[in-house]
């Protein structure tokens, strides 16, 4: 399978060189807009392929959308982050020209991929890939949800004393600070209610803690997290390029699940080979649903800016 991550910045590179020492596809295309940069990156990736003992074989190309032709799966990290002073309607109409742009270009060589979106605000920017590509809703899958849930089981397990891995923890709602619920109450260890076990002081802080997670990491280096978001990414493709049917919480198109329709949100979801296969309804709280109600509402606001700036 041929595989193409667009945008190679920090996110999308570290994508690119998980999805390579995983053997994910047998070529993987960097693109980027910046003159030499993707095969700049892509050359240092092959540089390690000796060492780590991978057969995939990267390719950076400039803005060369022929050379992604026939891709399995595209990830698409384009974007700006948002600067000070900009605005959020800034933010989401310069990133939605882009995201709209790249989703363009990518179909007319690969028009049956599955697209995986990253670029932020992300929930808004898969609801716009959704209604631009034409493609199946299955196809259309934002990341934050893997990379939410994932740091919802790092401040469990820190709390806990306990391996990540030994958790079942997801983050549904939107992907931001704000808008994200960790359903702690729906949280196990080993199938054990991390409720039993937590009292509700740290309980409540390890939501807080998840929901400010990215805010956290950008206070402290100075700029957006990478590692987990691109690992992350790499966990959506590897369950659809290996047909693992692994439960993620990613961003898809709601028809009436969780009570919303006509927007994109964070809900647990089967990923196969066909992209988001099926949604898995969590039973909610009256407490949970008004927050995830609450969560849509705010998506929602973001969303029409895609229509009051006629991008939509």
């Amino acid at each position: 399978m041929k595989i193409t991550v667009v945008g190679a910045g920090a996110v999308g590179a570290t994508c690119a060189d998980n999805i390579a020492r995983k053997e994910l596809a047998e070529e993987l295309i960097l693109l980027d807009i910046r003159e030499g940069f993707a095969e700049g990156k892509a050359i240092d990736i092959m540089q390690t392929s000796a060492l780590l003992g991978f057969d995939t074989k990267v390719k950076g190309v400039t803005n060369d959308y022929a050379a992604t032709a026939g891709s399995g799966v595209v990830v698409i990290t384009s974007g700006l982050p948002r600067k000070p002073g900009m605005t959020r309607e800034e933010l989401i109409g310069t990133n939605a020209g882009i995201v709209k742009s790249v989703t363009e270009n990518i179909l007319k060589h690969s028009p049956d991929t599955i697209i995986i979106v990253v670029s932020n605000p992300m929930d808004t920017m898969n609801y716009l890939t959704l209604k631009s590509s034409g493609l199946p809703k299955n196809k259309i899958l934002g990341m934050g949800g893997a990379l939410d849930s994932s740091r919802f089981k790092y401040y469990l397990s820190v709390e806990l004393g306990c391996s990540p891995a030994d958790l079942n923890a997801v983050v549904i709602g939107g992907h931001g600070d704000t808008t994200m619920i960790p359903l702690i109450k729906h949280a196990t260890w080993n199938s054990v209610p991390v409720t039993q076990l937590l009292t509700q002081e740290q309980q409540d802080r390890v939501v807080s803690s998840t929901m400010v997670g990215g805010a956290t990491l950008t206070k402290l280096i100075g700029t957006s997290a990478w590692y987990a978001p691109g690992a992350g990414t790499m966990s959506m493709v590897e369950s659809i390029v290996r047909d693992e049917k692994k439960l993620i919480s990613c961003g898809v198109a709601l028809d009436g699940e969780y009570g919303q329709k006509d927007i994109s949100l964070v809900v647990p979801v089967v990923i196969g080979k066909n992209g988001w296969e099926k949604i898995v309804n969590f039973k909610l709280s009256d407490e949970e649903q008004a927050a995830f109600n609450k969560s849509a509402d705010a998506v929602r606001n973001m969303n029409q800016v895609l229509y009051d700036s006629k991008v939509l």
